[in-house]
């Protein structure tokens, strides 16, 4: 790997000296590059591509530009100042997970290119194992969209849509950015944060290829020494594990004026290192290494066979394996062995297909019908997984939109399922309407069920060793949910406001639990019921050189010790505010921009049941707010080349106070703090772009 490393820094210095000899001006000056978001379009859940004001869906769109202004590494990077996400961090398995309108990853979709991402867990770790150079933009629809996509869509879904050639012949582009782990940086102690990218594309006569390559290289934060004991690493809970990347990408296609089909390759290899404290009674410590092998593929095509009638055919498979290696070192004689103990060696294989066809016929203006259907097969293997389970999961659906006047668009839709190893609900109903009050005015209601099948590790999944006793559970049920939305959009020349509101009541709600047969087993049980409920105001502008977006958000969670407990009287909810504000402005003869990034994640509450005097109360416990902030700044030199700097986690945040005794999980932390980063960190990077036209 390091000798792909350093085959990658030569591979760039190339380009650099090629890029340095060009006389050829193929760049744009940011100004030019300045996208008007209030009229993109949104292609995730759409019969087809349309703006962004005709979709009956509430979408959120992040376009390439907001993308590159952020000086983002990652996914998570982008979304950390979203309004309605937030994200949390399990350090145990060095592993992420992210929260969309008060519900958790798994009820999620996420989504490459309209292809589901595959998870190991309930937890969407996958949404960091996504090249961001990649990306061309992030579509966010919220609410239910199951009769589209089928399972996990239940709080909407999250397509990550990667770049297309662009009109050049061929484009070379390089990107190396540098970022520091709190105060803690190092290039050659492996200290900070280190990026490279470089990609290539090609176009002619309708055929064109792009590939890349990506190494990122995270050197942890607040390790302890090498020579620390098991007492002092466990003394510090905010101790973040070095994180190690290499992404590969590789899309081939051809185009004509009717027909379209691609080929797309996505590969990583990740590792994550856990070094545990030295035992002063043996001098020997504990090294893992968890390594994940994440290889993707699709194959799409669309074909417009008539004026009216269109098809459209998705084939996808991934192949996703997570490893975990033990080594015991012996500080007495500088060995290492592999460690004997149960559930110290695992490997995990999970293999996922999809097969989707769909096609779109409009009789008429007024009325466009899409029929389709989707077949998904999971198959799981491992150590801890009972047997070789496999999942067939069975779909066919049908939406249509009707347009009974050129002022209201009625969307109806319906999923029937049949599914090989649980009893799935048998049809998913969804409603959406679009009305145009006025020529700025635009009301969208929306009502659908949603379900999220239970995953292979919910079910079959058996965990033990000295601190977990885990068990599948082969009798779940699929989570079901019936939500509601609405929303209210005004657009008016370059200002667009849209306030809207939801709730979501969902039935047999997958969550950890303990085993009536044995109470010493943890497993998974469908509870009873759980609900969110909230609003939201969105406001963007663009005035000239600036560009504004300025959100709040209120969201509820229910209490389910409320419902439990009738006599203590709690509230059928517990809330918690957000606020956003990103600003961007463009110096236009500086050839610049300035861009800020915050958000303001109000304190999450919760009740928890406590016993003084041997009576039960319930006690408000809390998960401390805090303020987020990104300042970034982007220059163009020398036509070519951009330079960045600024600073990530203005405020410094680490820990957010918390005053929960109870741990929400197998890897969950209950105490004073929870850990949330690993502070400010500075920012430098370089990118180089190369067109020939």
């Amino acid at each position: 790997m390091k000798r792909l490393i350093l085959l990658s820094i030569f591979y760039l210095s190339v380009t650099i000296s090629f890029v340095f000899a060009q006389k050829e001006d193929s760049t744009k000056h940011i100004a030019s590059e300045k996208v008007d978001q209030l009229n993109e379009v949104v292609v995730t859940a759409q019969f087809g591509p349309q703006s962004l004001k005709n979709s009956v869906y509430n979408v959120r769109i992040i376009n390439a530009e907001k993308i590159r202004l952020r000086g983002a590494t990652n996914i998570q990077q982008v979304l950390n100042t979203e309004l309605g996400f937030r994200f949390s961090n399990d350090l145990t398995l060095g592993t992420n997970d992210v929260e969309l309108m008060g519900m958790s990853g798994r009820n999620i979709k996420i989504l490459l290119d309209g292809v589901p991402m595959v998870d190991r867990s309930d937890s969407r770790e996958s949404l960091n194992q996504i090249d961001i150079n990649t990306v061309e933009r992030i579509e966010i629809v919220e609410g239910p969209v199951s009769v589209v996509y089928g399972t996990d869509a239940l709080a909407g879904a999250i397509n990550i849509i990667t770049k297309n050639v662009g009109k050049s012949l061929v484009n070379v582009s390089a990107r190396i950015q540098d970022e520091t782990a709190g105060n803690e940086y190092g290039l050659l102690r492996g200290k900070g944060n280190h990026n490279k990218n470089i990609s290539a594309n090609w176009q002619n006569n309708g055929w064109n290829l792009l590939t890349g390559f990506t190494h990122n290289d995270f050197g942890g934060w607040n390790l302890a020494p090498r020579t620390a004991t098991i007492a002092e690493v466990n003394s510090v809970a905010n101790r973040w594990k070095p994180k190690e990347q290499f992404l590969v990408n590789t899309k081939v296609g051809y185009r004509n004026d009717n027909f379209n089909i691609w080929y797309r390759f996505d590969g990583l290899n990740e590792a994550i290192e856990s070094r545990g404290g030295m035992n002063p009674n043996n001098y020997k410590r504990e090294l893992q290494t968890y390594t994940t092998h994440r290889y993707t593929q699709q194959l799409q095509s669309a074909w417009q066979a008539a004026e009216r009638l269109q098809f459209t055919a998705i084939a996808g498979y991934t192949n996703l394996q997570r490893s975990t290696k033990s080594l015991i070192h012996d500080f007495t004689n500088n060995s290492e062995v592999l460690s004997t103990e149960a559930g110290k060696q695992d490997v995990a294989k999970f293999h996922a297909a999809i097969i989707r066809t769909t096609a779109i016929y409009s009789p008429s203006k007024s009325i466009s019908i899409q029929p389709g259907f989707e077949l998904n097969s999971d198959v799981a293997s491992g150590a801890r997984i009972k047997g070789a389970p496999i999942i067939n999961d069975y779909a066919f659906f049908v939406s249509s939109e009707i347009k009974p006047t050129e002022k209201i668009n009625i969307r109806p839709g319906l999923r029937f399922i049949k599914n090989s190893v649980y009893d799935a609900p048998s049809v998913i109903p969804s409603l959406n309407a679009k009305f145009s009050l006025l020529h700025a005015l635009d009301l969208r209601l929306a009502y659908a069920r949603g379900f999220r099948a239970p995953a292979l590790r919910e079910l079959y999944y058996d965990f033990f060793d000295a601190s977990h006793s885990i068990m599948g559970n082969t009798n779940l049920k699929a989570e079901e949910s019936n939500s509601f939305n609405g929303s209210l959009a005004l657009h008016v020349l370059k200002l667009r406001t849209t306030l809207s509101g939801f709730y979501n009541l969902f039935k047999n709600r997958i969550d950890y639990g303990v085993d009536a047969s044995n109470p010493s087993v943890t497993t998974l049980i469908n509870i009873a019921k759980y609900k969110t409920t909230g609003a939201t105001l969105d406001n963007s502008l663009i005035l000239n050189n600036l560009q504004m977006n300025v959100g709040f958000a209120y969201i509820g969670r229910f209490n389910s010790l409320g419902d439990s407990e009738p006599i203590l009287e709690l509230p059928e909810f517990v809330w918690s505010p957000e606020l956003t504000t990103n600003l961007s402005y463009t110096f236009t003869k500086m050839n610049g921009n300035i861009s800020l990034f915050y958000k303001y994640a109000g304190s999450r509450p919760s009740y928890q049941l406590s016993t003084e005097h041997n009576a039960q109360n319930a006690k408000l416990v809390k998960v401390g707010a805090f303020s987020w902030a990104d300042l970034m700044l982007n220059k163009n030199l020398y036509q070519n080349i951009t330079v960045t700097a600024g600073i990530k986690n203005l405020f410094d945040i680490t820990q957010l106070t918390n005053s929960s005794t109870a741990s929400g999980g197998a890897h969950s932390i209950g105490g004073a703090t929870l850990p949330y980063s690993y502070g400010r960190s500075y920012v430098l990077g370089v990118s180089f772009n190369w067109n020939k036209n």
